[in-house]
């Protein structure tokens, strides 16, 4: 916060620096315009605008809106409404503005007594739609955003067609990372497939305003992709670039193009968006046991209704797909031998299929405990027998928390270290060395936390690919406004009246 408080009026002290001229014009004096704070107090006594428009100043982003706001302003001082002065007074104002001071008609007009002339409705229109979208923008960047479910990770608790509210203020807004950037569209610009719809001239760090209140267990949580950071074009998020690494060896995922596209890398902000639930937070331990979560030693009880995989035989016919539709099973159907299916089963679900008369077996896909699968995190599977099933136990890492390092420990924290904490990792015989000395201990610069999908035998999630950290976190999702069936049309069902204007549980 304290960087914070000296940015924001360096930041805007740059370009008010050049406007001494329009200084001594309004009858102030030049020297204002070098003092941090006191020159925008004075830059809006230039303008007649309302003292509270110095508060909204002291927000980031939107502070970047109310600045270009007050240059235009002071730009109207001069007589200067064209769309394409205003425009100039924005983007070069430490040109255009010592330009105008040259002109000979450059004369101040005090905003109190001014005539304004009359808009075109052209400009009306020009006008009315730049406000809608900064005001949307804003909105969307600091309060709440729209966002869709996908993929059923989240079943049955989020379904494929819930579209959902998602507050940035429960945990504070976060500051882009990437501020210039085409507006309503994540990392890729419309009718494109590869074209950045961001600028990386400028990449912020991690800053977040204050919240409403903290993450917490079992909250519904949108974040960014923590291994999004690498990217291939061909795969996108729905396989990670390091599980091509590991599947295929990075020598060929970087140079065959036509099977894996460009390699390429995302800021935190232009990561994809994930929807998970948070299942640990900072500080806690957490391991799986026969599919059931134990939190700091405890069975962990959350709201969300689960899936697991279930392998179901029949008498040789099939289910009735009325049935199937009525409890709301959507994945998975018939195998290659005849009577036997495969299908992500809630417990309600599993339960009713149990008592069909056609039913003869109904039984869930089970990994034991230590079987190992390379996939799981930390994709160690000497000295880490893990797999989907029974997992952990592991530590869930909190800011400032301290923890014993050696070369067993590093695989789970190596990602931490190097890569979200931005240290220069590196291991020689047996000894860990980060930022070039040696270390048997570190100690932690971030939250994170631990999400899991409630539809947990088809979720890509903190088991595949480790921690989240509290950077990555957009917001808390708390409000389905509508539920749209893809697998249905308009006059069967397609809406699902029942899930319209809900909260997320």
């Amino acid at each position: 916060m304290i960087e914070l408080l000296v940015f924001l009026p360096v930041s805007f002290t740059l370009p008010t620096i050049f406007l001494w001229a329009q200084f001594r014009k309004a009858g102030r004096k030049p020297w204002e315009t070098l003092i941090p704070f006191y020159n925008l107090y004075v830059f809006l006594k230039i303008i007649k605008k309302p003292w509270w428009w110095y508060l909204l100043l002291l927000f980031p982003f939107i502070n970047v809106f109310m600045y270009m706001l007050m240059l235009v302003e002071l730009a109207k001082c001069y007589g200067k409404y064209g769309l394409g002065e205003q425009f100039l007074a924005v983007v070069v104002p430490f040109i255009y503005f010592p330009y105008l001071a040259t002109q000979p008609d450059s004369i101040y007009l005090d905003p109190d007594t001014r005539k304004d002339p009359p808009k075109s409705a052209t400009r009306e229109w020009v006008d009315a739609i730049v406000f809608a979208v900064v005001a949307a923008v804003i909105i969307r960047t600091f309060l709440i955003e729209a966002y869709t479910i996908p993929t059923s990770s989240m079943e049955k608790s989020l379904l494929v067609g819930d579209y959902l509210f998602v507050s940035k203020i429960a945990y504070g807004p976060k500051i882009p990372n990437t501020p210039l950037s085409f507006p309503f569209v994540h990392h890729t610009l419309p009718l494109t497939k590869n074209t950045k719809s961001y600028l990386d001239w400028i990449e912020l760090p991690y800053m977040r305003l204050p919240g409403l209140e903290h993450v917490k267990r079992n909250d519904v949580v949108v974040f960014n992709y923590p291994v999004g950071d690498t990217v291939s074009t061909k795969f996108q998020s729905n396989v990670s670039y390091y599980a091509l690494v590991r599947q295929y060896g990075r020598k060929r995922v970087w140079a065959d193009k036509n099977n894996f596209g460009n390699i390429i890398y995302r800021p935190v902000d232009k990561r994809e968006n994930f929807v998970k639930r948070c299942i640990g937070v900072a500080g806690d331990s957490l391991q799986i046991i026969n599919r059931k979560v134990y939190i700091n030693g405890k069975l962990n009880h959350d709201p969300g209704i689960k899936e697991f995989e279930y392998y179901v035989v029949t008498n040789g016919e099939a289910i009735n797909p009325i049935i199937l539709d009525r409890l709301g099973v959507t994945e998975g159907g018939r195998t290659m031998i005849p009577g036997e299916f495969v299908y992500m089963l809630s417990d309600k679900a599993r339960d009713y299929i149990k008592k069909l008369p056609i039913v003869k077996k109904v039984q869930v896909f089970d990994t034991p405990p230590g079987v190992a699968d390379e996939d799981i995190f930390p994709h160690d599977t000497t000295l880490y027998k893990w797999n989907r099933d029974n997992y952990g136990p592991i530590y869930i890492p909190k800011k400032g928390a301290t923890i014993a390092l050696n070369l067993k420990v590093l695989p789970l924290y190596k990602r931490i270290i190097r890569v979200y904490e931005g240290n220069n990792l590196q291991v020689k015989g047996n000894t860990i060395y980060i930022n070039g000395k040696p270390a048997d201990h570190y100690t932690f610069k971030m939250n994170y936390y631990w999400m899991m999908g409630d539809n947990r035998d088809n979720s890509a999630d903190s088991r595949y690919w480790g921690y989240v950290p509290e950077n990555h976190v957009e917001g808390k999702a708390v409000f389905i406004w509508l539920s749209l069936n893809p697998n249905k049309s308009l006059l069967d069902g397609k809406i699902r009246w029942n899930r319209v204007f809900t909260f997320v549980h």
